[in-house]
């Protein structure tokens, strides 16, 4: 599960780092050289220097695999690999990209207190010269890009200059129980409106419709996120949710969208007590059998299908545009250090870990890749609902961002504001001056 972007990262310094064209480029966009090359023979004899989180199982497993593979392909090139959990990453590589010894390749949390601080320190190199000459734009939609994009000082999230690629996908979504939908003689609703009649036939039928455990306030941001997505349109939660001006929480679709969720928690739709809810226990209990609907990640649906079996399906609702727009994302983006001491092999090894055949070890690994997700959808079961929904959204609809990157305190701010729209404290109103105030705040501080 993906982690949230509660703290901020103070902008470490780091001078430019001066090098010849093609060994080391320099982090400006504007100062790029233009003599790149894909010849990674042509390098010489080479230690590349990455460092990843990819510790799990299936994780690690495709990172060998494609690491071996890359070596076999470029005898000259060797791979040296640190490879640390999360937390221990996000610590460390703060400290190493001020050192001499800084790595070659490095993933780097996608949000504005990593990544965006290390763009704004000169510590990354931005790749679109690389993009342009391996077509990273043309295999990457640009709902995935944005995810690891951003403009000149890191003042604007999602849009300008790119600075890593992902390999794996995230996705919010519906899952549903079958044998639940079946007393009810429901079919899959297809959109929000079918979803919301579907939640009334269930709680008038004496089911439990939506398990939520909300008593650490973030997981009800993905319960908002995707109603926010039938209210609101897709330009302005991105703006909102990558804390970019030009946006106001304060509009009538934002206070629609707060009153959807109320009116569902006013209605008895969710479990009784979901601010007192642990995460856990909630979608533990929805895979117990204990409720109709769950609200929730992809990173859920492993263990649900264990527990479940084929009793656990996935959707996501179309709009009323008739599109699909929901909150989702992308693993941490691999990216080149500015002090890498050769950005061609550097760039060679990143276009060949997301490649369209490095996306087919990963889902034989049982990850979800990034791309070509439903054509490497397994052949049934939830891993399959969900590779075709993320494939569907990212190609034919809006991935969202997670909301919590808009500013270093909108975790906080949004999770509590949520849980007082959920138990009535706050009327939509409040909740959405709330978020306004705290976004507003950001927006005239960063520009």
């Amino acid at each position: 599960m993906r982690s949230l972007a509660a703290v901020s990262g103070a902008a470490l310094a780091l001078g430019l780092v001066a090098c010849a064209p093609g060994t080391g480029g320099p982090a400006s966009p504007d100062e790029q050289s233009t003599d790149i090359s894909t010849d990674v023979a042509a390098a010489g004899e080479v230690t590349l220097t990455v460092w990843d989180q990819e510790v799990r199982g299936g994780q690690n497993e495709q990172m060998e695999q494609l690491n071996a593979a890359f070596e076999d392909k470029y005898p000259n090139v060797t791979i040296d690999r640190e490879s640390q959990a999360f937390e221990d990453l996000n610590t460390t590589l703060r400290l190493a990209l001020t050192g001499e010894d800084a790595p070659d390749v490095v993933q780097a949390n996608n949000g504005r207190n990593t990544m965006g601080a290390f763009v704004k320190a000169g510590q990354l190199r931005g790749l679109d010269d690389y993009a342009e000459l391996y077509g990273w734009s043309d295999r990457f939609p640009d709902s995935v890009l944005q995810y690891s994009t951003y403009g000149e000082g890191a003042v604007e999230f999602g849009a300008g200059t790119i600075y890593g690629l992902p390999q794996v996908g995230e996705i919010v979504g519906v899952f549903y129980s079958k044998s639940a939908l079946a007393d009810l003689g429901v079919e899959v609703p297809m959109n929000w409106t079918e979803f919301e009649s579907a939640l009334e036939k269930a709680h008038s039928a004496g089911q439990k419709p939506l398990v939520l455990g909300n008593i650490d306030k973030w997981p009800a941001i993905h319960v908002f996120g995707p109603i926010q997505g039938e209210h609101v349109d897709a330009d302005t939660i991105r703006d909102l949710g990558l804390g970019n001006e030009g946006a106001e929480w304060t509009s009538d679709e934002n206070a629609a969208a707060a009153q959807q969720l109320a009116d569902w928690s006013a209605k008895g739709y969710f479990n009784d007590g979901p601010n007192g809810s642990d995460y856990d226990a909630a979608w533990q209990s929805f895979g117990d059998g204990e409720g109709t609907f769950l609200i929730g990640g992809s990173w859920l649906a492993a263990d649900l299908e264990d527990a479940m079996g084929d009793d656990v399906g996935f959707f996501v609702p179309d709009t009323s545009g008739g599109t699909p727009a929901t909150t989702g994302g992308t693993g941490l983006p691999f990216a080149i250090t500015s002090a890498a001491e050769n950005t061609d092999v550097a760039a060679a090894y990143i276009d060949f870990i997301t490649s369209d055949e490095a996306m087919s070890i990963l889902a034989e690994t049982g990850n979800m890749p990034v791309n070509g997700t439903a054509d490497l959808a397994p052949s049934e079961g939830v891993q399959a609902d969900v590779f075709t929904e993320f494939g569907r959204v990212t190609e034919e609809g809006a991935l969202l961002p997670y909301l919590d990157y808009a500013t270093p305190t909108f975790s906080d701010t949004l999770g509590d504001a949520l849980q007082g729209l959920i138990d009535g404290r706050l009327t939509p109103d409040a909740f959405t001056e709330a978020l306004q105030a705290d976004y507003a705040e950001f927006v005239a501080s960063n520009g």
